[in-house]
């Protein structure tokens, strides 16, 4: 089968399989991504599937940052996503869990753009990318992996499935962030009033500007460019944690504050 129709196919397969609501499957093998370059061919095919439903590509989702994410899935390095228009909520916010298969909630530190990272500067550093950061932010990155088994995951599938981001939830920007030490902050996730996790800036790559680095030179080797605007989640210092009706959740962070997510 020619490469392009695999491509095709294999988005066309995860487009129906989200539109369905239908428990996760992985890619039929026959037109599964055979390594990274192909899983992020088929994301790319299927993010312009899901454009016209869910609104243009306003940002980015990095995904495995951190030793508890890539312990959970079993896979040892980075991957990023698109976050689209539709997807973009601000604190608080309610989520109606009926949307979902199985809804999921990551921590992290956002940071919003004020200028383009172009794939022609790359490669970027923490240092060439902070120039370009406005703000950061507290952020919950909500997940859909459709009741997907954790034990038996190919991951290079999850890459092509959009690294199943679902929206973010988006606290109180901080433009006067320069001083603030992002690599120490403490951060702490609770649900119903019992705490269910904590981690560090320091935990997505070292530092979320390196995770912001990592996705701009790895973005440039596709011709892809961030842009200014754009919202960039730097990965979840938390491990993802799945929410039913009636969950009141918050994720707090030293400095930045706090984000809130009720579901329904």
């Amino acid at each position: 089968m020619a490469g392009e129709d695999r491509i095709q196919q294999a988005s066309q397969f995860l487009f129906e399989g989200h539109r369905a609501k239908a428990r996760y499957e992985a890619i039929p093998g026959d037109i599964a991504p055979r390594d990274e370059n192909e899983a992020y061919q088929i994301q790319e095919a299927f993010q312009k599937l899901v454009i016209p439903e869910r609104g243009a590509v306003v940002g980015y989702k990095i995904a495995l940052t951190s030793a508890v994410m890539q312990n959970m899935v079993g896979f040892d390095h980075p991957c990023s996503g698109a976050i689209f228009a539709s997807g973009v909520h601000n604190t608080p916010f309610t989520v109606n869990s009926s949307e979902y298969v199985r809804l999921g909630a990551e921590c992290e530190i956002a940071v919003q753009l004020n200028a383009d990272l172009p794939a022609t500067n790359a490669p970027y550093d923490r240092q060439s990318v902070a120039r370009a950061v406005d703000a950061v932010m507290p952020a919950f990155e909500l997940i859909e992996d459709r009741g997907a088994d954790y034990k038996n995951l190919f991951f290079l599938g999850v890459m092509a499935d959009n690294a199943w981001n679902a929206g973010v939830v988006l606290g109180e920007p901080i433009i006067e962030w320069q001083d603030i030490d992002l690599e120490s902050l403490s951060g702490e996730m609770v649900i119903n009033g019992e705490p269910a996790g904590e981690g560090k800036g320091g935990d997505a790559l070292g530092h979320p500007l390196e995770a912001l680095a990592w996705l701009a030179n790895s973005l440039a080797e596709r011709s892809l460019s961030l842009k200014r605007d754009m919202i960039v989640m730097t990965g979840s210092i938390v491990s993802t944690k799945f929410l039913k009706s009636g969950d009141e959740v918050s994720f707090e962070i030293d400095t930045l504050g706090e984000v809130w997510l009720s579901v329904d």
